[in-house]
């Protein structure tokens, strides 16, 4: 059975798109088949991927077509399931449902199957709040919590806690945190190795080592590539690659 993982911030501007992008990338050119489901309107998986699509993640939820028909290839080894601004019309039907229950089951529903077809499938969750947020919990197994290191980082850190203690009183549930990712980590601030040391002393081996601070990763978006297309030989894509590598260990 294929690993389940998402990768949650309630703050912006953590790299967790980033994150999504670069360990889906690189657990693919490990040979793992891997899917990335985009769950923020904003859709930047595919904008950053350079990616085309014809049906997205919310012709899914609408039941306008089935799952395999919103999947698209990426890179080798790496499909994907695009978002965009029609996401937003989705979530209000699922809110029109009138049943949160059955709205916070309809991604498991839709996602059936998928198991069988991929080793990881990892969630890029939206920075907001949401029924389809609620979902994507039920969904997933694992959570990863990318944390820029500056204090106001730590505050989404919080909030997805507190999300994850309320989940664990619903009976079935099966989500847990599994790593802290430190990221945009610059040893030279003294505020990004204090914040990194309250990580370790909080939360121990759930923090892996820090994602660098990087000017690649700002550029490689804009030419639709990965970090490790862009610049491999950098440090931000040793960085990803280490986390590759404990994510494939855990496993």
């Amino acid at each position: 059975m294929g690993r389940r993982i998402g990768v949650l911030n309630y703050k912006g501007g953590t790299a967790k798109t980033t994150t999504v992008i670069n360990l889906g990338a690189g657990l693919a050119l490990r040979g793992a088949r891997v899917l990335c489901v985009d769950l923020d309107p904003q859709g930047s998986l595919a904008t950053c991927l350079g990616v085309r699509y014809t049906y997205s993640l919310a012709h899914l939820l609408l039941g306008q077509v089935d799952t395999r028909s919103c999947i698209v290839r990426a890179r080798e080894n790496l499909d994907l399931i695009a978002s965009d601004s029609s996401l937003l019309h989705a979530e209000g039907e699922m809110w029109r449902l009138g049943d949160n229950r059955l709205a916070r089951q309809m991604l498991s529903q839709k996602m059936q199957g998928l198991d069988n077809l991929y080793e990881y499938v990892i969630l890029d969750f939206s920075p907001s709040a949401s029924i389809l947020s609620e979902s994507g919990l039920q969904y997933v197994q694992e959570l990863i919590v990318p944390v820029s290191t500056n204090y106001l980082g730590l505050v989404g850190v919080r909030q997805v806690l507190g999300t994850l203690r309320n989940l664990s009183r619903i009976p079935g549930h099966r989500v847990h945190l599994y790593l802290i990712v430190p990221t945009i980590y610059s040893r030279q601030i003294r505020q990004d190795r204090e914040v990194l040391g309250l990580l370790q002393y909080h939360f121990a081996e759930r923090v892996t080592h820090p994602i660098r601070a990087n000017v690649k990763l700002v550029e490689a978006p804009s030419h639709h590539k990965t970090i490790y297309e862009y610049s491999p030989r950098s440090s931000a894509a040793a960085d990803y690659h280490r986390l590759v590598e404990r994510v494939m260990q855990d496993g």
